[in-house]
């Protein structure tokens, strides 16, 4: 029998990550880790036991609820065309500088960041959308995929967002606390993008050429065009901040209006299609997303057992370690598997484990669900492997992997200093809350 606390840790983790290496779902791998480890401990009965409460506890949560609904509103909203709308205006009223489209694009990716909450949905339909418009019109590939990858990005970190969904069902934490604390934060990284536009296009003219602005008449009618998509986000978002609404019923007012757009934007015999097109993306990913949060919390028994994680904060402790190193080797390991793993899977994969260290070592659980989320972030559009590069690459097919990466560099720079501001200064995340 083993007895030490970090050596079990260390096995059933062991355990996790051959399955992950023999391509097992993340999720699966997760709970028969946590399963096979617990029967271990305890006995089998009362592993399985465990399973019938996961599942009924996973679906019968009002934040996980929430996820299908947003997965379902970005889905529905970007067949509605509102994901072209909120590129449109962006473009129409700074399209004319040089590199508008570029800053244009890392608007839109914001705006409709805050209708889907994800980062991969956010870079693809955007990418689909500004791609063509900015080859059209001259801009050098590096910069035209390099905005695009990057600002999709923002897609979890802008509220409403799916990350800070489980992260707040994992830790405890009041959902909406998260999605004000992720406010400035996301525009900061919307404006240090847009910074890094200007600087590019400052020093290599030929990579965005300006054009003529639009009339007045123009702006204000793309204004009137992409009504839909303010809409949808005013209502949603001052709803959730203003009390109006749950984060639920706000979920669902969001579904409910992005539906009826839908609605009058395709002719009645594409609804059926359509709309089967639209359940079953949404049903594919909720599934997985709810795969992975009950893995996580079969594990979690298992280092509940072990007391490994508050070994974990005890030794941390004793090695006096500065809390600031301890941050940051914890910044690097997230950075590393934000390139090799999705998004969410990183962070059920450590969250047992770390949020207690973190904590223990008494950084605030709000601040530190932030800049988790940026530095995943970072992860996706780093090499070799960031999710969002390989995103674009299906995206735009004729352009080599080693273009996209040139491109995003001067982003990731940007993203490291949002990462050293908000380290720096903590009331970037936690002002809204006071």
């Amino acid at each position: 029998m083993i007895e030490s606390p970090i050596l079990l840790l260390l096995f059933g983790v062991g355990i996790m990550l051959a399955l992950i290496a023999l391509h097992m779902p993340v999720g699966v791998a997760m709970a028969i880790a946590g399963l096979v480890t617990f029967a271990f401990l305890v006995d089998v009965q009362a592993a399985l036991g465990l399973v019938a409460v996961e599942v009924a506890s996973a679906f019968t949560s009002r934040d996980l609820m929430t996820i299908p609904l947003f997965l379902l509103m970005g889905s529905l909203a970007a067949r509605a065309g509102i994901s072209s709308d909120i590129y449109t205006l962006a473009s129409a009223w700074i399209g004319h500088w040089r590199g508008g489209l570029a800053m244009g694009t890392i608007v839109g990716c914001a705006g409709f960041g805050a209708l889907c909450g994800s980062s991969v949905a956010t870079a693809a339909t955007m990418g689909r959308v500004a791609l063509p418009e900015m080859q059209a019109r001259g801009y050098s590939r590096e910069l035209a995929v390099g905005s695009v990858a990057s600002g999709g990005t923002l897609g979890i970190l802008i509220p409403p967002s799916i990350v800070m969904v489980i992260y707040a069902v994992l830790t405890e934490q009041f959902v909406i606390d998260l999605f004000v604390a992720g406010i400035l934060p996301g525009l900061l990284g919307c404006l240090l993008y847009c910074l890094v536009v200007v600087v590019v296009t400052w020093f290599r003219p030929e990579t965005a050429p300006a054009f003529e602005a639009k009339t007045w008449g123009v702006r204000l009618y793309t204004v009137v065009a992409a009504w839909r998509a303010v809409a949808v986000i005013l209502v949603v978002v001052v709803g959730l901040y203003t009390g109006i609404f749950t984060v639920l019923e706000g979920a669902s007012m969001g579904v409910a209006m992005t539906l009826l757009f839908f609605l009058a934007r395709h002719r009645p015999q594409t609804w059926f299609a359509e709309l089967r097109s639209v359940a079953i993306e949404t049903a594919q990913s909720t599934a997985m997303i709810f795969l992975m949060v009950i893995g996580a919390a079969l594990f979690s028994y298992f280092l509940t057992l072990t007391e490994a994680p508050r070994d974990l904060v005890d030794m941390t402790r004793a090695a006096d370690l500065n809390p600031y190193v301890v941050l940051l080797i914890l910044l690097l390991m997230y950075l590393f598997l934000g390139a090799v793993f999705d998004a969410i899977a990183a962070m059920i994969l450590t969250t047992p484990f770390v949020f207690p260290l973190v904590t223990g070592l008494g950084f605030d659980p709000i601040w530190w669900g932030i800049m988790m989320v940026m530095v995943i972030e970072i992860g996706m559009i780093s090499p070799p492997i960031g999710m969002n590069v390989f995103v674009i690459s299906g995206v735009a097919r004729d352009t080599p992997l080693s273009t996209i990466f040139r491109g995003i560099m001067p982003f990731l720079v940007a993203d490291i200093v949002r990462l050293v501001l908000v380290i720096m200064f903590p009331a970037i995340a936690l002002a809204l809350l006071q």
